[in-house]
């Protein structure tokens, strides 16, 4: 890791840069393959499978024998676990849901809002080095809460043309019955455009490498609505004395095993601390299967040591860390002067991990600086908010001066023709 003591505020920008992407290099090929899915569709989608995957498919859409035999393959202790995980993430999201909220603005003038599910929404979950199961639960849960009636999932096969058995079965646990065989850009380009077998959604959701993020973003220029702009993982730990070196490290490496193109940023206000972590990071990351990638990640992050904790704060905030982890002796305190994170985890026993996996809060977060700006998936990414009004004749009467007078002001005299007409 590369460390700083003390560094300028003016510097700041520059530490709080995330690695950069090659989003011009890739945009060619993308914006390819997004026209041949939308011109050609299963053909398509077909012909990049067997380029990219190496599989080749009649099928797109799994069976239900297909789901049968996976349901029956997955290990017992492995299956616990995601009905465990299930529970929790449920019974938070569970809280999301609001009922209408109405008012009465005037005598006879009633307003409300109400949630109403997106129709359909699809959901990409990566699979490759690391099949992302727990990305169905943390997007599955919520939108079947949300009420949304039609969700679809695509997820690329393996070399043999299955489907993991554990995005399976948390597809089952979650309530989803129709999964297609599809990954990478040409997923989104299905799900974005609609297939001869996939069907085209309103919104898409899911994480994955720069081709599909940018993928995502592209087909957000046609229309389509999208969860969240989103890039590589990245964790920020802020620590000072009371911290454990050993917990720290493993956290940073926790999130650095993610791939070469993930950041870990570690703040500090005590410089031995420092020095504690980093004998620990080269100890640990010795063991790791996914060395080569963490090893990698950290040769691009950063540790940065200040004065006082204020100022270590304002560098946190500056950053917008997805994550962020506050292994502080006043965790509580600090928490409340956070105002950009994706999730917060505080003191030495709340790790990272779990959030990933099974506390209950949603691990699909802002990246790259957007938590200045966007919140997490949640219910509330799931539903559309539509307004309500009644007048009763009496509501109108009271109201009608004020919009009379406003809309003549503005030179829309039909406007207010619509009103003085039912009062005259």
């Amino acid at each position: 890791m590369q460390t700083f003591h003390q560094p300028p505020r003016e510097t700041w920008p520059s530490l709080v840069q995330r690695p950069s992407d090659a989003k011009q290099e890739l945009e060619k090929p993308v914006r390819r393959i997004l026209k041949q899915v939308r011109e050609k569709g299963d053909k398509a989608v077909r012909r990049y499978t067997r380029e990219f995957d190496g599989v080749s498919l009649r099928k797109l859409e799994l069976t239900q024998k297909e789901m049968r035999h996976a349901l029956r393959s997955i290990d017992p202790s492995l299956r616990d676990a995601i009905v465990q995980a299930a529970h929790h993430i449920r019974s938070f999201h569970e809280k999301q849901l609001l009922g209408p909220e109405e008012t009465e603005t005037m005598t006879g003038v009633r307003c409300w809002r109400r949630s109403v599910g997106i129709e359909k929404v699809g959901l990409y979950i990566p699979g490759g080095s690391a099949p992302l199961f727990s990305t169905v639960l943390m997007l599955g849960i919520p939108a079947m809460i949300a009420g949304c009636r039609e969700i679809i999932l695509c997820t690329p096969p393996q070399q043999d043309g299955s489907i993991h058995p554990a995005i399976l079965f948390a597809a089952h646990e979650v309530g989803i019955s129709r999964v297609f065989k599809a990954g990478g850009v040409h997923a989104i380009g299905a799900m974005a455009y609609g297939t001869e077998t996939i069907p085209a959604v309103y919104k898409i959701f899911g994480p994955g490498n720069a081709y599909v993020t940018l993928a995502k973003q592209l087909v957000q220029q046609d229309g389509l609505s999208i969860d969240m702009p989103a890039g590589p993982s990245e964790v920020c730990v802020l620590a000072d004395d009371t911290a454990s070196p050993a917990f720290v490290a493993a956290d940073l490496l926790s999130q650095a095993e993610h791939g070469p193109d993930s950041q870990v940023l570690l703040v500090t206000t005590d410089p031995t601390l420092l020095q504690r972590v980093l004998t620990e990071l080269a100890v640990q990351l010795d063991r790791l299967p996914r060395k080569g990638m963490a090893a990698a990640s950290l040769s691009q992050s950063r540790a940065l040591v200040f004065g006082d904790m204020d100022e270590a704060m304002d560098l946190v905030n500056a950053y917008a860390p997805e994550h962020l982890i506050i292994c502080c002796r006043e965790a509580g305190i600090l928490a409340g002067k956070v105002v950009n994170a994706g999730s917060v985890f505080l003191g030495n026993y709340s790790p990272e991990s779990v959030g990933d996996y099974a506390s209950g809060t949603n691990h699909t977060l802002p990246t790259n600086g957007y938590a200045r700006a966007y919140s997490g998936v949640s219910v509330d990414s799931f539903v559309k908010k539509i307004t309500f009004q009644e007048l009763t004749r009496e509501g109108l009467e009271n109201i009608s001066g004020t919009v009379i007078a406003m809309a003549e002001a503005e030179g829309l005299h039909a406007h207010a023709n619509a009103v003085s007409l039912r009062l005259s």
